[in-house]
């Protein structure tokens, strides 16, 4: 069975700590788009592992993790998360695959990222400068580096050459100086030599574990608004986040799914720049950020705070077609009195949905609340539903009742057992 797990807002949900409880009876778990700029942090009895390429199923042993074509890779950090996994973990070589389709971060992916955001002035998007827009571009404009160039070491150096010509009269058209092609060269192929027998095809064996019907799960990253077609353009990444990329990011048809979770938090967070309806600038933000530790994995970057956005919610649910949600942090919402959730935007007097809006427009809505009742209680070491405060019952079900769906996990602490069944 394919079940396919998607975060439904702007990243940041906590998807990794989900995959790492039910990667526990899984078979295979996936990781098929985005690249380092996501990152999961996930807490075991090994641990605290702060996870951004290596799927999070890599802690059962008994799993096989794909890292398919859909992901680009900075090589410097693969290397630094499989040695930090191996300092705990036996021998990976049998368990972990990475395509050879997935196309490579290079140096110049990064300074270029970092010098076209410092171009944009107060007109920056936020980017985490990992290079992944530029490599991204690079993917679709036919100049990308994939890891089947590494196998050939002449066809490689050759290759990187001729990108290099391109790449280093944009970079010093900024005033910086070019990079040295041997300099790249050796450096690049160092890292690769380290990974190389991990890189293996994928499709074969991810084909041959959905026809046995094995139980795999596929990883999404980031979040549905932060996708590069139906996020809120151009405060989004470089490619697809939503459900209907595990087809083009590992080969796996959309017919093969039986499942489709969306990961939400509680309240709502995004890192960078963009529209964000909810946002509280106020203590109520600062007290969800605090409680929440909201921080990134990757980038260390504080996270913007905000209400529950259930018109956002409503999008992401109808374009992925989730079939069960999974709340997460509701745990950080124990110390409100009063808690609020957004049912709509109103612009100008008039109502509006999330999709008649661009970046610009959204950042005008006014979010219509409902005021909940908090439980002002903690809930972190329960157990089961029914022993949840009957506020928290209520503001679950008020998300249910709008959304349509079921929620099948809650997410009440941080470690993997603080976890409700529903």
């Amino acid at each position: 069975m394919v079940h396919l797990i998607i975060g439904a807002q702007w990243g940041d949900e906590g998807k990794g700590k989900i995959v790492d409880l039910l990667s526990q009876k899984a078979d295979c778990v996936i990781r098929f788009h985005g690249g380092n700029n996501a990152g999961h942090t996930i807490i075991n009895s090994c641990g605290k592992f702060p996870l951004h390429l290596v799927p999070a199923g890599i802690f059962n042993q008994k799993c096989q993790v794909f890292i398919t074509n859909g992901v680009i890779l900075d090589l410097g950090v693969l290397i630094k998360e499989i040695e930090m996994i191996e300092r705990v973990l036996p021998d990976l070589s049998d368990r972990l695959f990475i395509s050879p389709r997935a196309h490579v971060i290079m140096p110049y992916h990064k300074i270029l990222d970092r010098l076209f955001e410092d171009a944009k002035g107060k007109a920056k998007t936020g980017t985490t400068g990992r290079g992944i827009g530029p490599t991204y571009a690079d993917k679709v404009s036919y100049n990308g580096i994939r890891l089947f160039d590494f196998i050939n070491p002449q066809m490689f150096k050759k290759k990187l050459e001729m990108i290099l010509l391109l790449k280093n009269k944009m970079i010093t058209a900024f005033g910086e100086k070019p990079l040295k092609l041997d300099e790249v060269y050796q450096e690049e192929f160092k890292k690769f030599k380290k990974i190389k027998h991990y890189v293996k095809d994928t499709f074969e064996p991810v084909m041959q574990a959905v026809k046995q019907n094995k139980k795999i799960i596929c990883e999404g990253a980031q979040g549905t608004f932060l996708d590069n077609d139906w996020g809120t353009y151009p405060f989004v990444t470089g490619s697809n986040m939503v459900a209907g990329n595990i087809n083009s990011g590992a080969g796996i048809s959309p017919v093969h799914i039986k499942k489709i979770t969306g990961i939400v938090k509680a309240y709502t967070t995004r890192v960078g720049g963009g529209p964000f309806p909810t946002e509280q600038l106020n203590q109520f933000g600062e007290l969800l950020q605090k409680v929440g530790a909201e921080f990134g994995a990757t980038t260390g970057r504080a996270r913007r705070c905000g209400w529950l956005d259930l018109e956002l919610l409503r999008f992401a649910v109808e374009l992925n077609g989730f079939t069960e949600l999974v709340i997460t942090k509701l745990d950080v919402l124990d110390d409100f009195k009063a808690i609020k959730i957004c049912h709509g935007y109103k612009l100008n007097g008039k109502k509006v949905k999330y999709i008649d809006c661009d970046a610009h427009s959204l950042s005008k809505v006014k979010p219509v609340y409902k005021i909940m009742k908090g439980w002002n209680s903690s809930i972190k070491n329960i157990k089961k539903f029914e022993n949840l405060p009957k506020q928290a019952k209520t503001y679950l079900k008020e998300i249910t009742d709008n959304l349509k769906i079921p929620i099948s996990l809650i997410s009440v602490g941080p470690e993997r057992n603080q976890t409700i069944i529903c």
